[in-house]
Parts: C-alpha cells; sequence; structure tokens
C-alpha cells in the first residue's frame, strides 16, 4: 500500500482501509431480490414512464444469480484506501501516488447516484500515463473521496453535508490531512458542484479545476436577451425542468420518506438508479452500449450494503432550501470543461462565463454522457492531462 506523504504525523490522521462486506449481508440481498413484488407495465412503448420492468427482471435476476460482488470489492480493493476523520466524520478516499518525474495532486470527486466505483478505469489513466502511450510528465497522483454521506463516507445517524461543506471538507482533506498545499481538482454532477465550489471558496489552494458538468443556475429568467445558442440552451432547460427533474424534488423535499423505499427493497433501489443510467449515459436507449451491468450493479450494490441511500439525498434538499452554492463570477481560478454530448445540459460558453472567468479549455466531445469517468475514461483523462499541463507548478 502507498504511504501517506509529506508527514509522519498526517499519515497518523488516516488509517488504511479495505472493504469487506459480511457474507450475511449479501445472502439478505439475495433473498430480498429472490422476493421481489414488480408492478405491472404500463402501456406504451417500454420507458416511456421510468424504468422498463421487463429490464429490471432480467437485471434483478442477474444480480441475484450471476453477479459476483466479492469480484467488484477485490477491484476496488486494489487501489490504496483510507479513512480519516474530517468536520465529524470518517471520511473515505482513494489515495494513489502518481509514477513520473513529478506528480500533480488531484482531487475526483464524483456525485449521484455515482461513486468511487466510477473511477476504477480512469485512475490508472491518470497517476502512471505512460503504461497507456502516455507522457510520465503528465501524472498525477489521485486522491478520490466518497463525498460525505455516500458510500463509505456515511454512518447512520451522521451528519449530512450540503455542497458548501463537502468542498470544505475535501479541501481540508487535500491541506489539513494529506499536506498538498495547492493541488488541481475535477468532478462531474455533484462533484462538478463541490470543484466549483472549491474554485470560489478554496481558490488560494487551487492551481485549477476541470469540470464534466457545468454548476450554473438553471433558471430560465436569467438570459432576458437570448442569443440563438442561448434560445435553444433554453428550450433544452424548459424539457429539462418539465420532464428530468422529477427525482430532484423529491429527493430535495421529502427524502427520509422516499428512503423507506430504496432502503427497503434492492429492486426499488436499483429501479430508482437505473433509470438515470440509461438517461443519463450515451447508450442509445441500451445501457449497455455505455456502461457494464457489472460495473452498474457495483455502484448499485455499494448504495445497497452501505444503506447510505437516504443520506446522499441531502444536497439536493440543501441545494433546493439554500442560495446557489456559486455567487455570479465567483469561480476565479483556471477552469476547463469537457462537455460530453448526452449530459443532462449542455449551456453555452456565454452562461458558463457568468459564473467561470477565466475558462482557459473548452472541449466539445465526440462520444459520451453524463457518467464521463465511467463510460469514457480515455477521453476524460485525456483531457485532464491537457487542461493541467500549462498550470503544474
Amino acid at each position: 500500500m502507498a504511504a501517506l506523504p509529506h508527514s509522519a504525523s498526517r499519515a497518523m490522521a488516516a488509517t488504511p482501509f479495505k472493504l469487506h462486506v459480511p457474507d450475511d449481508v449479501l445472502a439478505d440481498l439475495r433473498s430480498r431480490l429472490a422476493r421481489t413484488r414488480f408492478p405491472d407495465q404500463a402501456p406504451d412503448e417500454p420507458w416511456a414512464y421510468g424504468t422498463d420492468v421487463a429490464y429490471l427482471r432480467d437485471l434483478v435476476e442477474y444480480w441475484r444469480t450471476r453477479f459476483d460482488w466479492r469480484e467488484q470489492e477485490a477491484r476496488l480493493n486494489a487501489f490504496p484506501q483510507f479513512k480519516a476523520p474530517v468536520d465529524g466524520i470518517d471520511l473515505h478516499f482513494l489515495h494513489i501516488e502518481g509514477k513520473g518525474p513529478a506528480p500533480c495532486p488531484l482531487l475526483l470527486s464524483h456525485g449521484w447516484p455515482g461513486s468511487v466505483f466510477e473511477f476504477l478505469e480512469i485512475i490508472p489513466r491518470l497517476t502512471d500515463p505512460a503504461r497507456f502511450g502516455g507522457d510520465p510528465a503528465d501524472a498525477f497522483t489521485v486522491v478520490a473521496p466518497s463525498l460525505p454521506g455516500y458510500g463509505l463516507s456515511f454512518a447512520p445517524g451522521q451528519q449530512r453535508f450540503g455542497l458548501e461543506r463537502m468542498a470544505d471538507a475535501f479541501a481540508h482533506l487535500m491541506t489539513e490531512v494529506l499536506g498538498y498545499q495547492r493541488f488541481a481538482a475535477q468532478g462531474g454532477d455533484w462533484g462538478a458542484f463541490v470543484t466549483s465550489r472549491m474554485g470560489h471558496a478554496h481558490a488560494d489552494k487551487l492551481i485549477g479545476i476541470h469540470v464534466n458538468l457545468l454548476a450554473v443556475p438553471r433558471d430560465p429568467k436569467m438570459m432576458e436577451n437570448p442569443t440563438p445558442e442561448e434560445a435553444k440552451f433554453l428550450q433544452e432547460l424548459a424539457v429539462f425542468l418539465k420532464e428530468e427533474t422529477g427525482y430532484q424534488w423529491i429527493q430535495g423535499t421529502r427524502p427520509q420518506t422516499l428512503a423507506f423505499g430504496l432502503t427497503d427493497s434492492p429492486a426499488g433501489l436499483a429501479a430508482w438508479i437505473v433509470e438515470k443510467f440509461r438517461a443519463w449515459s450515451d447508450c442509445k436507449g441500451r445501457i449497455e452500449n455505455a456502461i457494464s451491468r457489472d460495473d452498474m450493479l457495483a455502484d448499485i450494490t455499494l448504495y445497497w450494503v452501505t444503506g447510505a441511500i437516504g443520506s446522499t439525498f441531502w444536497p439536493y434538499y440543501a441545494r433546493m432550501h439554500g442560495p446557489w452554492p456559486i455567487p455570479p463570477r465567483g469561480v476565479n481560478v483556471p477552469m476547463g470543461y469537457a462537455q460530453f454530448p448526452t449530459e443532462i445540459l449542455r449551456p453555452p460558453r456565454s452562461v458558463a462565463e457568468r459564473m467561470y472567468t477565466d475558462i482557459r479549455r473548452w472541449t466539445v466531445m465526440p462520444k459520451g454522457g453524463h457518467f464521463a469517468a465511467l463510460e469514457q475514461p480515455e477521453a476524460l483523462a485525456h483531457e485532464i492531462r491537457e487542461f493541467f499541463r500549462p498550470l503544474r507548478p
């Protein structure tokens, strides 16, 4: 296992961690899956009103009889993992030393309904670029935390974190626990919001940020005299707000009520998450075109075995009941953006510039969606390397 950097005192603040889910928890999961009571299929086209019943029946059977959690657990445990006390919780994180002459520390942040499982393919491409035909001078030392309240950064009854507090916790992890006084940061989904918030609140600690989702307000009134490009975005935004935000409203207003069903029923949990994998990935209507079943079920199983789903709703509640976490033109560090074609929203650059004042790289990607690190790890790793190369200390 790689050593923590910089000082023995800091190293003592973090404890090595390996994941092992007890056999009885996995047996209970299989038993619950075997007893799933499925709803009837609504009329019209499959997926028209949410998760398709026939698809979920097949997935549940695969999950129960063929999915190998121990294999996925071993994949995660192949990376050095730690837990450290940060802001009242035990924060879980992967920490992988780069292989190069001067690896740059890079914080990777996931979102919902994701987890650190998203990063298992992209991490080697970032820490050891020479292994993939790249330049070892581009190597990063990667720190990939589980968001507070998510997965292995969750314990029953612990405090709930909004985006601002998550950003503060990650800045503390990087500087106070790990000793990196300046570092790079990258994120998607809520991770992009946390990364952007750090670019506002902790700019002195960052060499720059890279995101694959823009943390801009979803307010149709923000453009009074829109350009043709902005008008097209407003049309897309109107459809999104009407048809694609039901999950946000329930997670953001009644998170505790929803948590009962998804904590008690693994099939219900899978149905809730699978629909997002299909809607948000570049899969052409079939999830497995973009994300394998084993990758998808590794993520869902982590949500199940940790019992963390209710806690993961908290950023939605905090977001709906508080101010936007980043003020206008509030991110002044160098910023890069990769726009994947089936990302949930793709604001034009003129909208992004209302939030990010120093956009250095803006790349329209040929393929991929919301789960970019999982769907297109090589392409995203390339963008991260290209953006941060001129910013390295």
